[in-house]
């Protein structure tokens, strides 16, 4: 049965997945760029972006084990673009320009209905306006025999851990503290209670935390 895993999603020492003001301008919020500073660094990064080079430690292998097995992808409205409330007009195609790295279906949560977008490379970009557990069951039609990864962000991640529904949480606590943003274990209530720590290693960057249910 295809899993719903989150990998590489990164916070603070202070818990935040984002900062503040998330816009255009700071997709991650003012400073939340810093999150991710690690990952720019690897091999896997370097060879999705066309380049050479770059560490093959401890830290690629989580870059690239959120890739491994994955037949399609589920997103918050927020992570595809900065766009709120109603369409409008607007020809936004998300952040990643003609050729998303995803290569398969992603189904993006939203409250405003949106004709699917057909990218390069195999990208098709979902709307699912009927919730996450409907999200979660057309990206399970869509992933075959594979899993199904959850891109983030915050809020979207804490509404599959309220339901139950994660099977498998890595998160890379990124050593900076941001103060404010969007904290990616608040307003969860008891269900933080059915997860433990599969996985707890450290690179020189970055601690991974893997957490799983313990049903």
């Amino acid at each position: 049965m295809a899993r719903l895993r989150v990998h590489n999603f990164a916070i603070s020492l202070d818990g935040y997945g984002a900062g503040t003001d998330q816009g255009l301008e700071n997709p991650l919020g003012v400073g939340g760029e810093r999150l991710h500073e690690w990952i720019f660094e690897t091999r896997f990064w370097h060879e999705m972006t066309g380049e050479t080079g770059g560490d093959e430690g401890l830290d690629n292998d989580f870059l690239a084990a959120g890739f491994t097995d994955i037949g399609a992808w589920i997103m918050g409205r927020n992570m595809f673009g900065p766009i709120r409330n109603e369409w409008g007009d607007s020809d936004w195609r998300g952040w990643w320009g003609d050729e998303p790295p995803y290569h398969q279906s992603v189904f993006v949560l939203t409250h405003h209905p949106h004709d699917p977008i057909e990218m390069d490379g195999g990208t098709t970009f979902h709307f699912v306006t009927d919730g996450i557990e409907s999200a979660l069951a057309q990206a399970t039609a869509a992933a075959g025999d594979f899993d199904i990864r959850l891109g983030g962000g915050v809020a979207t991640i804490q509404e599959y851990l309220r339901a139950g529904l994660v099977d498998d949480l890595h998160v890379a606590v990124v050593p900076l503290l941001l103060g404010s943003g969007e904290r990616l274990f608040d307003h969860l209530g008891d269900a933080v209670h059915g997860y433990e720590c599969a996985e707890l290693v450290s690179s020189g960057s970055v601690v991974h935390v893997r957490m799983v249910p313990t049903r």
